[in-house]
């Protein structure tokens, strides 16, 4: 059996490497464009942007919600996302730190 070695890292490198995995699929990053260009979007008009079904769609939002990236609240029946601007100022500043100190080949 696997034993994870989550916990022999720090809390922030944890985190970051959660944002990163979020991030690695083109249609969570196309959401995230979405988001931003918008104050908030409705799971429809987000469906409507995208070449993948409404189910498709709903568990890259709620990836990307579990990380903090974008934040959703309940409007009747429906659910309405914006961008966590704190958390993704926050994912932004630690992975310009990261490249900051990677030098040229």
């Amino acid at each position: 059996m696997a034993v994870s070695k989550k916990e022999k890292f720090t809390q922030e490198d944890n985190w970051l490497a959660d944002v990163a995995k979020a991030l690695s699929h083109p249609a969570r990053i196309r959401i995230l464009k979405i988001l931003t260009e918008m104050d908030s979007c409705m799971v429809g008009s987000i469906v409507d942007q995208l070449p993948l079904a409404q189910a498709t769609v709903s568990q890259h939002l709620k990836e990307l919600k579990r990380v903090g990236l974008i934040d959703g609240e309940i409007d009747g029946p429906k659910i309405c996302y914006c961008v966590n601007n704190k958390n993704l100022s926050r994912a932004k500043a630690a992975l310009d730190k990261l490249f900051s100190k990677i030098g040229c080949c």
